[in-house]
């Protein structure tokens, strides 16, 4: 004779409800739906005396057989619609089965059960508002569970609901976590791009200004652009950037849009975050020189700015023209200084492209030319 035929009503109850705190207590340290289950499979076979338990999770329209702990297999790993199982009767009605004859039920899908040991069977829902889970107890026998298994059937799937919303805060507070890192290191990653881009901005403007009133004019201005290039990024989620919003914010200091000597578009066109900066900057560099030297020094100026995305022969590119007309006749500077190595090599660097500037007497010309790349794409 066995231990537990040898066992008392009394000391099985008191087993059972030991087994219950332990399963408890196992439950408040999951911190995933797998642990969780772990947990059910095997403590809710002890409390019940069952054959067989199910963990099943209610999945939108389906039941999912998450996990089992049976003496022959039942359908771990299966879905089912909720109308068409037991556990799907329980979730949808916020109430436990108890099915002693499972072929003399009109709920239960007999073609499905007719494979498996199962003759009886108890179906507890997680949360009886608004269930998202179930457990299943079955046994091999025809039998009535006792009013002590089904309550402790119970209880364990109250516990499983406290379990199954403390597996998904740890979740969403561990995501919280990496999303904070990763925004941490993001925010770092950008001030030291942006710190080391002010350092190059004041040390190439101070080494070709000829006063201290035109190095702050311009550096003034360089840092400006390149606040109003981090402000429009960063509405944007510092997502890709069009460039027909980057060209109307690079020239909205110089009249904008709205001023009928400027005008700019072409068709859909897009740049990474990084490379939107150098665009908006390079399009501030033109601007501020054309109001001091070139067509926007005068009132018949005009300044059109036009982009297309060319065949190319390998692949696509893009063409970008700056084109000044109406202003006063242009001649190449005698020195280099920030501004044309920011026109002549920044962003066709930056792109794998070429950049070109003709200072003609009818006016200044810059054009740039660069393959589509994830840096530069259509759309």
């Amino acid at each position: 004779m066995s231990a537990a035929a040898m066992s008392t009503p009394s000391e099985l109850e008191s087993s059972a409800l030991e087994t219950l705190v332990e399963t408890v207590e196992g439950l408040s340290t999951a911190r995933g739906i797998d642990e969780v289950a772990q947990v059910i499979r095997t403590a809710a076979r002890r409390i019940s005396g069952a054959d067989g338990v199910t963990f099943v999770l209610r999945d939108a329209d389906k039941c999912w057989y998450l996990d089992e702990d049976a003496i022959e297999p039942l359908w771990k790993g299966q879905r089912f619609p909720l109308t068409a199982c037991i556990s799907g009767w329980a979730m949808l009605n916020g109430e436990t089965a108890i099915i002693p004859d499972i072929y003399a039920d009109p709920r239960i899908p007999h073609d499905a059960y007719r494979p498996t040991f199962v003759k009886s069977l108890v179906m507890t829902p997680v949360r009886p508002k608004d269930p998202i889970a179930a457990i299943g107890a079955y046994w091999a026998r025809h039998r009535m569970p006792t009013e002590g298994e089904v309550m402790r059937l119970q209880v364990m799937a109250r516990a499983t609901a406290v379990a199954l919303e403390n597996a998904a805060l740890y979740a969403s507070l561990n995501e919280s976590l990496e999303r904070r890192q990763f925004l941490i290191h993001e925010l770092d990653h950008r001030c030291k791009n942006t710190l080391t881009a002010v350092q190059a901005i004041a040390r190439q403007t101070l080494r070709t200004a000829v006063s201290p009133e035109r190095f702050n004019e311009s550096f003034e201005s360089r840092i400006a652009a390149l606040s109003r290039a981090h402000e429009q990024l960063t509405g944007g989620g510092w997502g890709r950037a069009r460039l027909d919003e980057i060209a109307a914010a690079a020239l909205a200091p110089y009249g904008g849009l709205d001023d009928l000597r400027l005008c700019a578009g072409g068709p859909g066109v897009t740049f990474s975050p990084e490379t939107a900066v150098v665009v908006h900057m390079t399009l501030n560099e033109l601007a501020l020189n054309a109001v001091k030297h070139g067509a926007l020094a005068s009132s018949a100026g005009t300044v059109r700015v036009r982009w297309a995305v060319e065949p190319a022969a390998r692949g696509e590119r893009l063409r970008l023209a700056w084109v000044e007309r109406g202003g006063p006749p242009t001649s190449a500077p005698v020195r280099e200084g920030f501004g044309l190595r920011l026109l002549e090599r920044g962003l066709a660097r930056d792109l794998e492209g070429e950049a070109r500037l003709d200072f003609a007497t009818d006016g200044l010309t810059y054009t740039l030319t660069a393959p589509l790349s994830p840096r530069v794409q259509k759309g």
